[in-house]
């Protein structure tokens, strides 16, 4: 091992940079050189974008949010949307040419930072061209099941949690409503993490389909107890019982899935329509994705990257690095990209909200808590 390259892919989140700087100086301490691949797989399709690291280039990163060599969501060389001389936008296989240009460089292994998507396009390349690759799971979603948690999930959630404290007394002055959407894809970590850290009355996940006459009995129910306003979280893809995801469509050519969003303002107008009360609705969107990793993000995106370069040391590609309590491992991606990391709807965090006071829609919900905490059985 002499030359690795590495990308990283789809949606940004805070620590990428503190991963790359311990892919590069932990090589470094190995007599490797490095090489980044700009915006996903452009620089191993075209040389020109390819960046050699070094330990100078990247002596600041660590704090910094983003990702200096830059990412993208539309870039499966599987299927490359490229314009024509015409202007018209194509899907090509432009796979054989990474392979041919990764040779070329002589790199003998792909270190490949991404969400499930990134990571399956990188398992594709193991399997059906040879190519040696690890990969280091990244996503603010917290949505992979092989790993214990992502880098970015704790930055994202403290985000969230940040503008759910300073919304408390906005609601208040004004006995208002206040609907949050945030991120998350199908998944409710972020919701359920900041929502009950951030004290909302009402946490609406995808894994919990809810019925807005409980989310309204709720906020009268406040009321009935002298609170005149309200906190509701909504995750990206909550959906009320017997209602499809709220989405935007499919955005650019060559994006893989759909742009949630939408929700948060569906909900707030039927808590309108139905109350009366003064709702408001904001979507916390990409800020989410920014800034300055947490303290947690940087140590676990910095051992993630170290891992990485040990598994490229001991040949063990085709494999995901992940944290298992508080050890690093690896996983087959085979296994890492094979099913996402829902919300237990039966565990220990939505068993909390319950106990302390917070709604998560579900039908019945209300007089079950009550009786709960009354200790009634009629």
């Amino acid at each position: 091992m002499k030359k690795i390259v590495i990308s990283t892919g789809g949606g940004d989140a805070p620590g990428l940079n503190a991963v790359i700087y311990a892919v590069v100086k932990s090589s470094h301490a190995r007599g490797w050189e490095v090489y980044g691949s700009r915006s996903g797989y452009l620089g191993l399709l075209n040389l020109d974008e390819m960046v050699r690291l070094t330990p100078e280039m990247v002596a600041d990163i660590t704090s910094t949010g983003g990702t200096i060599i830059g990412s993208t969501n539309k870039g499966d060389p599987f299927a490359m949307p490229i314009e024509n001389l015409a202007g018209e936008v194509e899907i090509h296989d432009v796979s054989d040419r990474v392979m041919k240009n990764f040779k070329r460089m002589g790199f003998g292994c792909h270190i490949a930072v991404g969400g499930d998507g990134s990571l399956e396009i990188a398992h594709r390349f193991a399997i059906e061209k040879g190519m040696p690759v690890i990969g280091v799971p990244k996503t603010i979603d917290n949505d992979l099941e092989a790993t214990q948690l992502t880098f970015g999930f704790d930055t994202a959630v403290s985000t969230a949690t940040e503008a759910l404290d300073k919304l408390h007394s906005t609601a208040k002055s004004h006995d208002r409503v206040m609907v949050v959407e945030v991120m998350g894809r199908d998944s409710g970590w972020i919701a359920m993490n900041s929502g009950i850290s951030g004290g909302a009355d009402i946490i609406l996940i995808p894994e919990i389909p809810f019925d807005m006459d409980e989310v309204c009995k709720k906020l009268d129910d406040n009321e009935l107890h002298g609170k005149d306003y309200a906190i509701v979280v909504v995750a990206e893809g909550a959906k009320a019982q017997n209602q499809e995801v709220i989405h935007k469509g499919n955005g650019e050519i060559g994006r893989a899935e759909k742009i949630l969003g939408g929700i948060g303002e569906w909900v707030a107008k039927e808590i309108r329509a139905r109350t009366g009360k003064d709702t408001r609705s904001l979507v916390l969107g990409h800020l989410q994705r920014g800034g300055s990793p947490t303290t947690f993000d940087r140590l676990l995106a910095l051992r993630f990257g170290a891992m990485a370069v040990r598994l490229a040391e001991e040949g063990k590609f085709d494999h995901m690095v992940a944290l298992s309590g508080d050890s690093m491992t690896s996983v087959p991606l085979a296994e890492a990209i094979k099913k996402r990391k829902k919300v237990p709807v039966n565990g220990n965090r939505v068993k909390t909200a319950r106990e302390i006071g917070i709604c998560m829609g579900e039908a019945g919900e209300l007089e079950a808590t009550e009786k709960m905490v009354t200790g009634c059985a009629c």
